[in-house]
C-alpha cells in the first residue's frame, strides 16, 4: 500500500495518491474556512497560518494544551491515516497549515509530546527536506512531496533526522495528523 522512498531515513514511508483530487478541493476548501491564526513560535510570529486541533504546543510554556476539538470532517481521512499507521494507531493531535506561495518552515523535529507524524501535502508540491550532521557535515535527503500524497515520520526519520520545506512557489495546505506518546506508551503495556 505504501512506497518507500529508494533512499533516505529510516521510517520514512510515502505513499502518492493517498486522496482523491475531489477530496482533496474539499481539504482545502475547509480548510480555507477555518479561522486560522498566524504560526506563533514564542514571542514571534511566523508567516505560515494555522489551526490546530486535539493539542496545541505553547512555545512559551513549553507545553501541550488542550486545543479545540478535531472536527467531524476529518473522521473518514484520519480513519484512512490510521489505516496507514497499522493497527495501534490513533491520531491525537490534528494541524491545519496554510502555506501561502513564498512561504516554507525551517529546520525542526517535531515535539518529543508527539510520537509518529503524518503529512497530507494540499494544493501544490513542495520539496520536504531532511538533514542529520555526521559531525563534520549534514547528510541530506529530500523527497518530493506531491499533492494528495502523505508521508510518515517514525524512527530514525522522526527522532533523528530534522526535517523543513523551502518556500513554496504556489499556495499549499497541508494537514498534520500525530500520535500521542501517552496514547503510544499504554499501547504497549508500558
Amino acid at each position: 500500500m505504501f512506497e518507500r522512498p529508494t533512499a533516505g531515513p529510516e521510517g520514512l514511508q510515502y505513499v502518492s495518491d493517498f486522496i482523491s483530487a475531489d477530496v482533496e478541493r474539499e481539504l482545502i476548501a475547509r480548510i480555507r474556512a477555518l479561522p486560522l491564526q498566524p504560526f506563533q513560535f514564542g514571542q514571534f510570529e511566523g508567516k505560515r497560518r494555522v489551526a490546530w486541533f486535539g493539542y496545541q504546543y505553547n512555545y512559551l510554556s513549553r507545553r501541550l494544551e488542550q486545543a479545540d476539538p478535531i472536527p467531524s470532517w476529518l473522521t473518514g481521512v484520519i480513519a484512512d491515516v490510521e489505516a496507514f499507521g497499522g493497527p495501534s494507531t490513533e491520531i491525537g493531535q490534528v494541524l491545519c497549515t496554510e502555506y501561502d506561495m513564498g512561504v516554507g518552515i525551517g529546520w525542526h523535529r517535531d515535539k518529543p509530546h508527539f510520537d509518529r507524524v503524518f503529512g497530507l501535502s494540499l494544493g501544490s508540491p513542495c520539496k520536504f527536506r531532511f538533514r542529520k550532521s555526521d559531525g563534520s557535515a549534514w547528510e541530506r535527503f529530500t523527497l518530493d512531496a506531491e499533492p494528495r500524497s502523505l508521508y510518515m515520520l517514525s524512527g530514525a526519520s522522526r527522532r533523528v533526522w530534522e526535517h523543513s520545506i523551502p518556500a513554496v512557489e504556489a499556495p499549499r495546505y497541508s494537514i498534520t495528523f500525530r500520535t500521542m506518546i501517552e496514547r503510544a506508551s499504554r499501547a504497549a503495556g508500558q
